[in-house]
């Protein structure tokens, strides 16, 4: 079963620095029928401006990863970790039982990003972040394991029986997408157009799958496409 999610229908945070669209219920924005989707509880598409960002604040017990879309992202944290994260890459912090961070741009353009928390295996854990590149060209027409609760993968680490992949879609390939039964997954288009069947996504569409479901993807325009695989 697919459930498609335009961009349109997304919840909505803006302030004079940052430009938030919420695909499930976040902050002031609630939906009960938009609460999660298996393990996956938030997944927002956000705009930054240059100079601005997130000041420090906690977390815990959640898996938080960030896929920058344009621009970068300077990340440091109670743990004493600093980084800059750049387009097409990607961070991943496991807040375990505790941490602070913040996230500030510090280029001289907007920054845009989708921010994705998965709800971890089990409580508690000591807190970690990390960050790898994942060049666009590596993972064209191909998905690629971005981050991934399965060591094999050799991805970045997150504490849940859960994948998230990127893929870039060049005009007039196709991709399969399968979603084994009793598992979850989520796919958000960053740019260009696909069509699924008779169902045409554009870029900051999403589709909610529940499984089990195969699907063909197949690129109307040059496409980046990011999808979380989960219980």
């Amino acid at each position: 079963m697919i459930d498609v999610r335009r961009f349109q229908s997304l919840g909505r945070f803006e302030n004079d620095w940052l430009n938030a669209r919420h695909h499930f219920s976040f902050s002031e924005y609630y939906d009960p029928e938009r609460m999660g989707h298996g393990a996956l509880r938030v997944w927002n598409d956000d705009t930054i401006k240059a100079g601005t960002g997130f000041p420090p604040h906690p977390h815990d017990n959640m898996e938080i990863i960030t896929y920058v879309r344009k621009g970068a992202i300077s990340h440091k944290d109670s743990l004493g970790n600093s980084g800059r994260t750049e387009a097409g890459d990607v961070q991943v912090m496991s807040a375990g039982t505790g941490i602070r961070h913040s996230e500030v741009n510090l280029e001289d353009e907007d920054t845009t990003l989708f921010q994705i928390w998965i709800l971890p295996a089990e409580r508690g854990g000591q807190p970690d972040w990390g960050q790898r590149k994942f060049p666009k060209s590596d993972r064209a027409n191909v998905w690629t394991v971005l981050a991934s609760g399965d060591a094999a993968d050799e991805a970045l680490p997150i504490r849940q029986d859960a994948k998230v992949l990127g893929t870039t879609l060049q005009a007039g390939h196709e991709l399969s997408l399968e979603t084994k039964a009793g598992r979850y997954g989520y796919l958000v288009l960053a740019t260009g157009a696909v069509e699924i069947g008779d169902v045409t996504l554009n870029a900051r569409d999403a589709i909610a799958i529940t499984g089990p479901e195969t699907l063909t993807l197949k690129a109307t325009d040059d496409a980046e496409l990011v999808l979380v695989d989960t219980v």
